[in-house]
């Protein structure tokens, strides 16, 4: 693995980097730093990211250099460390007001509505880290026969629980939002809850499997 590149953030953030693609094994060099930064003098935020980590600091009391080799120290001794392995499984009603991008996933992927479905079930995803919206969860895991570009023209309101796909990858809308993704399912799960500890279902390092609760022409 490429060593990572730290660089400043403006005066008050350190960004610590690798370049893509996106692997496992990185993501959980990121969770296993961002953890010991997190206990570091003077650092107010840690924020995991996909192949980086971005440590926010207080300027008039932490030592920037001083950051960037505990950084850097932290990111080698990370090398092997084991992570959690929770297992998540998210019922999904595919296809139909769910999911009305299925079918345009099946036109671009050149498979029929059920091998979709069925690819998509059977993944072993985990999740890299959280973002866009508080709860949703970034995966890895894609099966590379699905991956489908985003909507051209996003929507204005994507009902919470929805599961689509976007690129190289699959995620959820925790709450009713704007998005592009292709919508292939939903699920009643909620992904987020304020009164929940911790408020997100999913957390970083978590494997996720989506299971077929119905298919829908």
């Amino acid at each position: 693995m490429s060593q990572p590149r730290i660089f400043p953030f403006g005066d008050t953030a350190l960004v610590c980097e690798v370049p893509p693609p996106a692997t496992l094994e990185c993501q959980r060099r990121v969770w296993a730093t961002a953890e010991a930064a997190r206990d570091w003098p003077h650092v107010l935020e840690v924020v995991p990211g996909m192949n980086n980590l971005t440590l926010v600091f207080d300027p008039l009391q932490a030592d920037p250099d001083a950051l960037v080799s505990h950084l850097q120290a932290a990111w080698d001794a990370a090398s092997g460390v084991a992570t959690p392995n929770r297992e998540v499984e998210i019922p999904v009603q595919y296809g139909g007001e769910f999911g009305p991008d299925l079918h345009t996933v099946a036109s671009h992927t050149g498979l029929s509505v059920r091998e979709v479905v069925e690819r998509h079930s059977n993944g072993d995803y985990v999740v890299f880290f959280l973002g866009f919206q508080p709860g949703f969860a970034y995966m890895g895991g894609l099966d590379t026969a699905l991956h489908t570009p985003r909507r051209a023209s996003p929507r204005l309101e994507v009902p919470a629980g929805s599961v689509g796909i976007g690129g190289e990858q699959t995620g959820i809308y925790p709450a009713t939002s704007p998005g592009g993704w292709q919508l292939i399912g939903r699920t009643e799960l909620p992904l987020f809850d304020p009164a929940r500890r911790p408020p997100t279902l999913l957390q970083p390092g978590d494997r996720v499997r989506f299971t077929i609760a119905g298919i829908h022409a």
